[in-house]
């Protein structure tokens, strides 16, 4: 079945349900027996909304309800948000008595929770937070953290966690912090700490939050030093008592984001002065930037930092983002020789869920080898090298990217799981009578797919593997492909791979793949990634379609390879399809056939792969850890990875990770033609 029929066969489908208000196997005998509602509802209702229109969504909310309309529970659920500030406890009891169990119950308990929170009502909002489901907002945590505080219980330690944790400022965990703190429950050093954390992030919001809670006055100091770095430590900058070294080390911190070359003089003259926990922070922090920009003198920065803590035998209280980036640029240092000393210092350092990733189980494992082979013949080598091979027996997988690598590393070629026993006819009854999952395919299919999916993620909740099974499946045969692959995922003991990583436009794909000489597989494992399979897919930035093609390089592509170009050529199937394997087929072109410098490329822009192949030639598994973009770093391990399965069930000669990865990566030889510089 095509993607347009699809398309349009879940219009029909949706069109029936709402007609009815039923589930879709029980639709059809009921759609004649009464007046159909209005199927352009949801449409009237989610444009009240946008214009903040109380009357008219009011109005349309009634008629939803008054008809039995099948997505009613979504226009309620607009029509109360909209007047959240008005309602009270009875208003929203009402609510959830006409929706229980639904999405919407626990989304309007959730926004109702912040509202309460905001208005300081915590009799209320302590009856209700055990009802909150999916216990998902941190914001709301926060507050339910203050109420325990405010009833006599030690938060402490849960408190300055979720504080800490907070990336972006919010008024809940402001006010839990401000409370503690009054309460003496925080220290001002952990206000401190919360200003470097979010300093590291840039996170305006948050600065300004936790500068606010300092004492009177040093909120100036910390807006002055981010207007200009510089300026303050040439004029202000200080080290005399602890609040002035913290002033001078965000400073440190500010400079390093910008220019390494001048932090790392900057940081060298302060070192002495300074107290010796923020001193190594201060080389932390330059380091993480150092390594960002893939600088060698990272490493350095690194082994600064860490000699300072061990000779104070000082804990590091340090982000897991930046003890990962000391771990790359610990494998990537001496020319791609590495430190695995320094590589396993900073592992050991990182917060105990962190080190369970199975990357840092992965690197965790190389450089245990690396060190092994350093010491060669000596005990400690030997039990470095059962180590790690323990490490990658435990993550060997034929699914996963480390999985894959570990299992390459072990020269083991595991098998692909079984197919699981075929639904039942109950089990397949039961997905398609689920009111929750439904209503998601209506929302998708009028055109609301954030809120379907949310809907639909919901609705998975506590299912078991079969259960999810035959979610996946009603997803796959409605062609809705990123819940079919999404569900399908979540399975633990039983795998289906033909919903894992099915083969929509099978004919199309082989036949365009192989015009230009792509591998089908690789292809496939693109398309997984960048849309999901959804036709209309579009990005925040503006790509589109089943290949996530940008409209200028589209024009580029098609003045390239000969053919015509319109913007609106980009929704069609089979123009995308053409726009979209021809462009990565030149990418693929310049780099060599490297495929995963390709895909790099394809997400991020040629530019920046050709600048993250500069430096030593390195491990290609090393190069695609090290990539500065975490979306593009996870991008290109999941196409890779996707890719080696579509080959085993396109039926091609299985090849290993590593095959496609590659064995090195460095700079491109200065002989090496370059046909496509002006590649977009």
């Amino acid at each position: 079945m095509s993607a347009v029929y699809g398309a349009r066969n879940l219009t029909r489908i949706a069109a029936l349900a709402l007609a009815c208000g039923l589930s879709f196997l029980s639709c059809g005998a009921r759609a004649q027996d009464a007046a159909p509602p209005k199927p352009e509802l949801i449409g009237e209702a989610r444009e009240a909304l946008r214009l903040k229109d109380k009357k008219r969504l009011a109005a349309v909310n009634a008629v939803a309800q008054a008809q039995q309309y099948p997505l009613a529970s979504w226009i309620d659920y607009w029509d109360l948000g909209l007047r959240l500030t008005e309602l009270s406890q009875g208003d929203l009891e009402g609510f959830y008595a006409r929706w229980p169990g639904s999405y919407v119950e626990d989304r309007l308990r959730n926004d109702w929770l912040l509202e309460l929170g905001r208005r300081r009502d915590w009799g209320n909002f302590a009856r209700e937070l055990p009802r909150f489901k999916m216990a998902d907002d941190r914001e709301v945590a926060c507050y339910g953290l203050l109420t325990e505080h405010l009833a006599g219980r030690d938060v402490r330690a849960a408190a300055r966690a979720a504080w800490l944790a907070q990336k972006d400022g919010d008024d809940g965990c402001q006010l839990l912090a401000s409370t503690l703190l009054e309460a003496g429950r925080l220290k001002t050093e952990d206000v401190w700490l919360k200003l470097r954390l979010s300093f590291e992030l840039n996170r305006p919001r948050a600065i300004k939050q936790a500068s606010a809670l300092l004492p009177k006055g040093l909120a100036l100091h910390v807006t002055e030093l981010q207007d200009s770095a510089a300026r303050y430590l040439a004029r202000k900058a200080s080290t005399q008592g602890r609040t002035h070294a913290e002033i001078t080390t965000l400073a440190l911190l500010r400079i390093s984001a910008s220019d390494t070359a001048q932090a790392a003089e900057l940081v060298d003259r302060w070192e002495a002065r300074l107290p010796h926990d923020l001193a190594a922070w201060a080389w932390a922090q330059l380091a993480r930037q150092a390594a960002l920009k893939l600088q060698p003198e990272g490493a350095d920065y690194y082994a600064r930092a860490f000699r300072l803590l061990d000779k104070h035998n000082s804990a590091a209280e340090w982000s897991d983002d930046t003890l990962g980036w000391a771990v790359r640029a610990a494998l990537r240092a001496d020319n791609g020789a590495g430190r695995p000393a320094l590589a396993l210092q900073a592992l050991g350092l990182m917060s105990a869920k962190e080190q369970q990733e199975p990357a840092w189980q992965y690197w965790r494992a190389r450089a245990l080898q690396a060190s092994a082979a350093e010491g060669a013949g000596s005990a400690k080598s030997e039990a470095q090298r059962a180590q790690a091979h323990q490490l990658l027996q435990g993550l060997a997988s034929p699914l996963s990217f480390y999985g894959k690598l570990a299992a390459d590393e072990l020269e083991q070629r595991l098998p692909l799981p079984a197919a699981p026993a075929p639904l039942s006819p109950q089990e397949k009854s039961q997905a398609y009578q689920h009111p929750g999952l439904n209503r998601s395919l209506l929302l998708i299919a009028a055109g609301l797919r954030n809120e379907g999916v949310r809907e639909w993620n919901f609705s998975l909740r506590s299912m078991s593997d079969r259960e999810l099974l035959a979610a996946a499946g009603l997803a796959c045969e409605r062609e809705v492909w990123d819940r079919c692959i999404n569900t399908s995922e979540r399975t633990r003991a039983e795998v289906d791979l033909n919903q894992r990583y099915p083969l929509p436009f099978r004919n199309e794909v082989l036949a365009k793949a192989r015009e230009i000489g792509l591998d089908p597989a690789y292809v496939y494992g693109l398309i997984r990634q960048e849309s999901r399979f959804i036709m209309d897919a579009r990005s925040h930035v503006g790509a589109s379609g089943l290949m996530q093609v940008m409209p200028a390089t589209a024009r580029w592509t098609a003045k390239k390879a000969g053919l015509d170009y319109k913007p609106e050529y980009l929704t069609d199937r089979d123009f995308n399809l053409r726009i979209g394997t021809n462009y990565l087929k030149l990418v693929l072109d310049d780099f060599g056939g490297s495929m995963a410098m390709a895909a790099a490329a394809y997400n991020a822009g040629p530019g920046r792969p050709r600048r993250w192949r500069e430096g030593p030639v390195i491990d290609a598994a090393l190069w695609a850890e090290s990539i500065p973009f975490n979306e593009t770093r996870d991008y290109v391990k999941k196409v890779l990875s996707n890719a080696t399965v579509y080959a085993r069930l396109l039926g091609s000669e299985p090849s290993a990770l590593r095959e496609r990865l590659g064995k090195l990566i460095g700079p491109r030889e200065a002989s090496a033609p370059s046909s496509n510089q002006d590649l977009p």
